[in-house]
């Protein structure tokens, strides 16, 4: 007969239970309403130490008892006698159970998954009491059954749940054991590395007994010889992390084992299509792939991880891979996994060219999601170049960066391609066509021209040139010559660059040339120009449904607007530049919308709104790690904090900017700067610029966002000067510019040469970062 009431033989809990605070009150709640639940997850995700203690938590909802029955050892056949002998039941189970409420935990169905299937079907029907809670690699997949993904534990934070269960398992190791500042990192990090695995951490977790948290965190990549010393008492299944991983691996079919190893081939992701065209072959046709690939989500070996572009995108926790990593080895397919890898993304490559190509007038949804599926890929691009410069044959993965050289170089959504390109580049082999050897270069060009690092982009962009017209590669020199337009910005080089685009034939080209010549001329000061200019790649722009470019073309048209004094046209467009990139991770253009809306708020004098757009562009460009972007924003917020009244800390974040940004001081930090001397007076400007230059990029960003200020240093603070301001003689002289007076009329005026006040203009420039006359006018005017 069936075990007395209120019969549970759930072991006493041998520890602590931590973490799951939110999952245990989701499971308590999911037991009301389903009959069967299955957790389901990776070997070593904590399943059945979350199910004893959900089980204990119900028990009293329970009242024919609790039934704990393991079937890990078990073999086929066997399921139906050892869950009666569990239960006390000599007869047949449904008819002894009959009404009673009695909950049926089933711990590790994987050995004998189909009859677990069969039995619970067969009781939940004849049992209306009956409530079963498995713990499974898989679903059981029965009428009713509810499967909860069994997640690993939280790894983001000080107070995180792998970090929590850390501290409490090694502080049972070695009593006495605490984080510290030099520790708590390095815990985050380990936890972070054994993907939240409760059984990896625990094993870590105990080796502090006799190692250091920085020796486990060196030796994590050989982390299964690392992680071997488990409890005596433990099912061998958890001695160590092999032995969890073996297990799993053992219960594979064939055909699954061959996809898992193959999987290893990926870094980071991948998407259905990658896995049918990088891990079919050879025992594993690519129509079965998509079924064993749901064989292995299933089995928790490999997770869904979301959607990229509109597609699951697919991972395999770090622990996973590198089993399958070390199967992949002794299988002898590596050589050929990764060859199809990298061929696989060129293939995406390809069709990334296609829809830009000439005449091609793609839609921006279509576009949007190859930008955003190689968004989502880019460490898969990173590993695929680092394997051909490993072998020494470069041209498939120089194809694969030419063909989307507007994601590496675009609105901030870099790949940081420049050493690998430059790798690649030094493999002088002779199958590398000089066509495409010529456009790598050009890239490579735009990159460190991204970089600022102007002087090899001068020198990549006339060899790449040199190599597009031996090889008679129109595309090539065309974008080659705007690139060294862009270089430049010599008038004539951008008359050639714009005539070379439009033979070409490439609008997208064409529009670069347009923005070439707005930039230059908003640089320079010549508005009407910028302002055609622009308009020009905005028109473009919109034929193509190129957001991108119309987003470029709208934030140029509001910094000619905003200059032009015009600051409800500038607002415009900075909210229909926000408006048009909604959907992909554009940070750079986002950035700047932001900050220019936070800018045009400060010129009408709304403190408030100035202050929300600016906080969100400077959150941003921190959260995004855009150091330039992070400089340039604290340059706004020196003029916000200023007009708000708080000169020190004005002070101190241009200060920081101009630092962090590697530029000399110029006419904008003199803006700053100005009112602040008249206010504090130079000694106090002089000790605070040099305080602002020695911030760290977080501590200038809590400066502006929290008012943080700098701690007081130990020793004397030395005032250091700036070199933005102008002399006596030299804002004499600026003031005599913006009269419009030329170099002889000032001589005449301040009885000086000719040459003097040549020289004294071009020392003007120079500070104020200026390149005409009109700039010096017009910022002489706007500080008056």
């Amino acid at each position: 007969m069936l075990r007395s009431a209120d019969f549970s033989n759930l072991p006493a809990e041998p520890n602590a239970f931590v973490g799951r605070e939110s999952d245990m009150d989701e499971l308590v709640h999911l037991m009301r309403v389903s009959r069967a639940v299955t957790l389901c997850g990776a070997g070593g995700i904590g399943k059945t130490r979350l199910a004893l203690r959900l089980a204990a938590r119900i028990a009293s909802a329970h009242p024919a008892g609790v039934h704990l029955v393991e079937l890990a050892d078990l073999e086929k056949g066997e399921l139906r006698g050892h869950v009666a002998a569990a239960l006390g039941i000599a007869g047949d189970l449904a008819e002894t159970i009959g009404g009673r409420r009695v909950l049926l935990l089933l711990d590790n169905c994987e050995p004998v998954i189909g009859e677990c299937a069969e039995l619970c079907r067969d009781l939940l029907g004849a049992c209306p009491g009956v409530t079963v809670l498995a713990t499974s690699r898989e679903p059981l997949r029965v009428p009713g059954e509810t499967v909860w993904r069994v997640p690993p534990l939280s790894v983001h934070g000080e107070e995180s749940e792998a970090t929590r269960l850390f501290v409490a398992r090694a502080t049972a190791a070695r009593p006495g054991f605490e984080l510290t500042d030099e520790t708590r990192p390095l815990v985050t990090e380990l936890c972070r590395a054994l993907d939240g695995l409760p059984l990896a951490i625990e094993l870590a977790a105990a080796l502090v007994r006799v190692l250091s948290v920085g020796q486990l965190v060196e030796r994590l990549d050989d982390r299964f010889r690392l992680l071997a010393g488990g409890a005596r008492t433990a099912p061998a299944r958890h001695r160590t992390l092999r032995a969890a991983v073996d297990w799993s691996y053992r219960l594979l079919t064939p055909q699954e084992r061959l996809l898992l190893r193959r999987t290893a081939a990926f870094r980071s992701s991948w998407t259905l299509d990658l896995a049918e065209w990088v891990c079919s072959g050879p025992g594993l046709a690519e129509e079965d792939v998509l079924p064993r690939l749901c064989d292995l989500v299933d089995k928790s070996l490999v997770a869904l991880d979301g959607e990229i572009a509109g597609q699951a995108r697919y991972r395999l926790l770090e622990t996973v891979r590198d089993y399958a990593l070390e199967q992949l080895a002794e299988s002898g397919e590596e050589a050929e996994l990764r060859r199809r890898h990298l061929t696989a993304l060129a293939r995406l490559a390809g069709r990334f060219k296609e829809v830009l190509a000439p005449g091609a007038r793609t839609s921006w949804p279509v576009v949007e999601r190859h930008v955003n599926l190689f968004d989502g890929l880019k460490v898969e691009v990173s590993s695929a170049c680092d394997w051909s410069i490993a072998i020494g044959m470069p041209e498939t993965a120089l194809g694969l960066l030419t063909d989307i050289r507007f994601l590496l170089i675009g609105s901030g959504r870099k790949l940081d391609m420049a050493e690998r390109l430059d790798r690649l580049l030094a493999l002088d082999v002779p199958q590398v066509p000089r066509a495409l050897r010529g456009q790598a270069m050009i890239l490579r060009a735009e990159l460190a021209l991204a970089a600022g690092d102007l002087e090899p982009a001068m020198r990549c962009a006339r060899a790449g040139l040199e190599l597009c017209a031996a090889a008679a590669d129109v595309y090539g020199e065309a974008v080659g010559m705007v690139v060294l337009a862009q270089l430049t910005g010599e008038q004539e080089a951008l008359a050639r660059a714009l005539e070379t685009a439009r033979q070409s034939g490439d609008l997208v080209l064409e529009s670069m040339a347009q923005g070439t010549k707005a930039r230059f001329g908003l640089h320079q000061g010549r508005l009407h120009e910028a302002r055609r200019a622009f308009e020009e790649v905005l028109a473009i722009s919109e034929e193509l449904d190129n957001h991108y470019g119309q987003t470029f073309s709208h934030i140029g048209l509001a910094q000619v607007a905003r200059r032009s004094g015009d600051l409800a046209t500038a607002k415009r467009h900075y909210e229909s530049g926000l408006s048009l990139l909604r959907h992909v991770d554009a940070r750079q253009y986002t950035v700047s919308c932001l900050a220019g809306l936070g800018r045009v708020a400060l010129d009408q004098g709304d403190l408030v709104e100035a202050r929300a757009r600016l906080t969100e562009a400077l959150v941003l460009s921190r959260d995004a790690g855009l150091r330039t972007g992070i400089a340039r924003r604290l340059e706004a917020w020196a003029g916000l904090v200023a007009a708000e009244g708080d000169q020190r800390r004005a002070v101190l974040l241009v200060a920081a900017s101009v630092t962090l940004s590697g530029r000399q001081p110029d006419a904008r930090t003199e803006d700053v700067l100005r009112p602040a001397r008249a206010a504090l007076g130079e000694a106090v400007v002089g000790v605070l610029w040099a305080e602002g230059m020695n911030l760290t990029a977080d501590q200038a960003v809590a400066c502006a966002l929290d008012g943080a200020l700098p701690e007081p240093s130990a020793a004397p603070v030395v005032p250091v000067g700036q070199e933005s301001r102008l002399t006596a003689r030299e804002r004499e002289i600026a003031e005599l510019v913006a009269r419009g007076l030329s170099n002889r009329a000032i001589a005449e005026e301040l009885v000086i040469s000719p040459a003097t006040a040549a020289r004294h203009v071009a020392n003007i420039l120079s500070k104020l970062g200026f390149s005409t006359r009109t700039q010096i006018a017009a910022w002489v005017i706007g500080g008056r």
